[in-house]
């Protein structure tokens, strides 16, 4: 069984701790593949408000921002326990060549965000056609011209 170590994982937890009242996720679980000729992006973000989503692109950077509120601002409440993280989500991907970057579809459902990035034309594969020669044999011949002078 592989196990994953990430050395800053502890390191982010006391930091968030230490600077905040509560706990603030760093973590925006995704998954990224490949199908056809575009990028699909699936982003954890269950409890986001959609209003507060925020998806820009400069350069070659994708950001994505999210807020969610805490369910309960009670002044009179008790907590027993506050595993669910509040507070902005906040995360940056540097891209690659080659993508459509002013065709990037997004959508929200169910508290996955789904963008959609095309690959550019340019980058496509394409099929250079291969111009065959005849298979007949071509003579060639000269005619000479008498030299003057």
């Amino acid at each position: 069984m592989a196990t994953r170590f990430d050395p800053f994982a502890e390191m982010d937890r006391l930091l968030g701790q230490m600077f905040t009242s509560e706990r603030a996720s760093v973590a925006m679980p995704m998954d990224l593949y490949r199908v056809g000729d575009h990028y699909v992006l699936h982003v954890d973000l269950p409890g986001v408000d959609p209003g507060s989503i925020d998806v820009n692109v400069e350069d070659r950077t994708l950001t994505i921002r999210a807020q969610r509120s805490a369910a309960s601002e009670q002044g009179d409440a008790q907590w027993l326990t506050r595993e669910r993280a509040v507070g902005t989500y906040a995360r940056q991907l540097t891209v690659g060549r080659g993508l459509a970057l002013d065709q990037i579809s997004a959508t929200y459902t169910d508290g996955v965000l789904t963008l959609t990035i095309p690959v550019a034309e340019e980058a496509k594969p394409r099929k250079i056609s291969v111009m065959h020669g005849t298979s007949e044999p071509h003579t060639i011949t000269a005619e000479s011209t008498p030299a003057q002078g």
